[in-house]
């Protein structure tokens, strides 16, 4: 049976092969070329990839990333379709599926929901759980700490997560995929609705969002 990682990773690839290299994407500069070396990078190239984090290595970052880009693209999409080499940790089955599901599902989602026609994907209760799993995990450590007021998910069978407190508070409702996409800095194209104060509402569906 394959992952949760494993099916976003090829879901990912086939997307990118058949958008092209030059579609819009939700990350701000990027196109579709751009996304697909950021994800290369991140798994074969771990002495740059730690500029995501980490200012220093910010530049380093930047220069490996356009090196990948002006690569052929259908290496890139070959290489996200093959994964990270063996001697890579991505390639231990348990750290590629607790890194790489909310990675590649949100990627997935950067490429669909910037097209004009995108329509929602059917996800299935268990890979929504593992989802939520994830949120619940990182919600306050990595996506909430950008949260200019307090912020709360919440999904609809009343489970919730505090991903920063603090008042006024905004609480945002919706299935765990949009409520990840929400916290990862996508709000406005994720599918959900938001309760609390007008103004703080206001600033954190434009604040930047997510790591």
């Amino acid at each position: 049976m394959s992952t949760h990682a494993k099916r976003e990773r090829l879901l990912l690839a086939d997307l990118l092969e058949s958008s092209g290299p030059e579609a819009p994407t939700l990350c701000e500069g990027w196109k579709t070329r751009d996304l697909a070396a950021h994800v290369v990078v991140r798994e074969r190239r771990s002495d740059a990839a730690g500029g995501t984090l980490f200012k220093p290595l910010a530049d380093r970052l930047a220069r490996v990333q356009a090196e990948f880009a002006a690569k052929p693209y259908e290496e890139l999409i070959q290489l996200i379709r093959t994964g990270p080499p063996k001697m890579s940790p991505f390639a231990l089955k348990q750290f590629d599926e607790a890194a790489n599901t909310v990675e590649f599902y949100v990627h997935t989602e950067d490429v669909r929901r910037a097209r004009p026609d995108w329509t929602p994907r059917e996800l299935d209760e268990v890979f929504q759980e593992a989802l939520w799993k994830r949120l619940e995990t990182a919600a306050a450590r990595l996506f909430g700490r950008k949260a200019p007021a307090g912020l709360v998910l919440r999904r609809p069978n009343g489970q919730t997560v505090v991903a920063r407190k603090g008042t006024p508070v905004v609480t945002v409702l919706g299935e765990p995929s949009e409520l990840l996409l929400f916290a990862s800095g996508r709000q406005s194209a994720a599918q959900v609705e938001t309760e609390g104060d007008k103004e703080a509402v206001a600033r954190v569906s434009e604040a930047a969002l997510g790591i």
